[in-house]
């Protein structure tokens, strides 16, 4: 039974990091350019409409991979929520491995604050930045 369920949540982990993954894929597979419409249309296509040249701002690349780690932050935080709340479940009224599943959930949703609280310090922060 252990290892089964260390199985399950091992490839309930994989589920996130494929579609992060295919996200970042994604919109460079799907832009539409017309490579016959001439060199300077191509070169345009190629460098993309997406790609961030501010260091700051709504677009900027310190935004960017801000709100990417933090996503991911609070993905891992709800993944291990779930994972707290099966453990709990299944614990079977064992004393030890319900305090291990309490402990488990409650880092976990100290894990969201903490991301939530992340995103609005550095949004705040950056808006700052911004206006000055």
């Amino acid at each position: 039974m252990k290892l089964s369920f260390k199985k399950i949540s091992q490839s309930l982990l994989l589920v996130p990091a494929m579609v992060l993954g295919l996200s970042f894929v994604a919109p460079v597979a799907m832009a539409a350019c017309d490579p016959s419409a001439g060199i300077q249309d191509g070169a345009s296509c190629a460098q993309g409409d997406k790609t961030p040249t501010t260091l700051f701002g709504d677009s900027g690349i310190f935004k960017t991979i801000v709100n990417i780690l933090l996503f991911l932050i609070g993905a891992i935080a709800v993944i291990m929520l779930i994972y707290g709340g099966i453990r709990y479940v299944i614990s079977g009224g064992d004393q030890n491995h319900v305090t291990a599943a309490k402990n488990t959930i409650m880092y976990a949703i100290v894990g969201i604050v903490v991301a939530v609280l992340a995103f609005a310090i550095v949004n705040f922060v950056l808006n700052g930045l911004i206006s000055a």
